[in-house]
């Protein structure tokens, strides 16, 4: 019944906005019961948005063409130091991106750490220049954040049958804090939910939590550039030898140029390649019809 009942507003939420728009859980999300403060988004009309405050996360799907469709699915987790999502640059266009190459796609809008004031990009930069204490802050909201990753590729699993997809090609994507949670999930969840593919963008390797490896062959596609402003191209080149270390499949990219967060965004770049070096791998992973 409560399976049903959940169905039922998933269909109910992608008739009301046009998108499907499945919440995480059928109430308040567990642990941030006293969570009060009020979802917003900025930079809405610069084509770049971003979403902060969020104490409800959702699930937005983005469904392939049928010529070109797979069966293939993959989570996206937009970066933002789990303070605010990048959910244009490093989410709905990576999941239209996905759409093109007939993947079915799910941006994932997870539990962020507070923001107090009215600018969060400012507010955020203001704590990015101590590391430490911003890994303090984000501890509790990074655990929160996993437990809705984890929870994501449950509902995935369980609607695979209804919506179509390969349960056996299930993959996880994220870019910097969405590549940490990415990570994070890999190693927290339980073996039968755990991602079949996985793709960190310029990772911040010391936040991740979780320390179960998966048993199955799990490929990895690690990218970042040289330039990265907040200097996490060790954190990639150190999960490259971890996992190799692990007899895992492995690629690792490092572009002379992109610096942090390039996404989905041309900039003229090195970093303009990843899209075509990732379609490559996908290819030699069979995800492409």
């Amino acid at each position: 019944m409560k399976k049903l009942c959940f169905i039922f507003i998933y269909f109910l939420l992608a008739s009301l906005y046009g998108q499907e728009v499945i919440p995480l859980y059928p109430g308040i999300a567990p642990g941030s019961e006293n969570w009060t403060w009020e979802e917003k988004t900025a930079g809405a009309n610069t084509g770049n948005s971003m979403v902060y405050n969020v104490t409800k996360p959702t699930l937005t799907y983005y469904r392939a063409p049928e010529n070109i469709r797979s069966g293939a699915v993959m989570l996206v987790a937009p970066g933002g130091a789990f303070h605010i999502l990048s959910i244009e640059n490093e989410g709905n266009k990576v999941a239209e991106f996905l759409n093109g190459l007939g993947i079915d796609a799910f941006v994932l809008k997870y539990r962020l750490s507070h923001i107090y004031g009215q600018d969060p990009m400012q507010e955020l930069f203001g704590l990015m220049s101590d590391f430490k204490k911003l890994d303090s802050i984000n501890t509790p909201t990074v655990a929160f954040a996993t437990q809705d990753g984890i929870r994501a590729l449950s509902l995935i699993h369980e609607m695979s049958e209804m919506k179509g997809f390969d349960t056996g090609k299930i993959g996880m994507m994220g870019f910097s804090a969405g590549a940490t949670l990415t990570m994070c999930v890999l190693m927290s969840a339980e073996q039968k939910l755990k991602p079949s593919i996985v793709a960190p963008f310029y990772l911040y390797k010391p936040a991740v939590i979780g320390k179960t490896f998966p048993e199955k062959q799990t490929p990895m596609f690690i990218a970042v550039a040289s330039d990265d402003g907040l200097k996490f191209v060790p954190h990639s080149i150190e999960l490259y030898n971890e996992w190799m270390g692990k007899a895992q499949p492995t690629e690792l990219h490092i572009y002379e140029s992109g610096n942090h967060g390039f996404g989905m965004q041309p900039k003229g770049t090195a970093s303009d390649q990843w899209p075509s070096d990732f379609t490559s791998w996908l290819k030699q992973r069979k995800w492409l019809k």
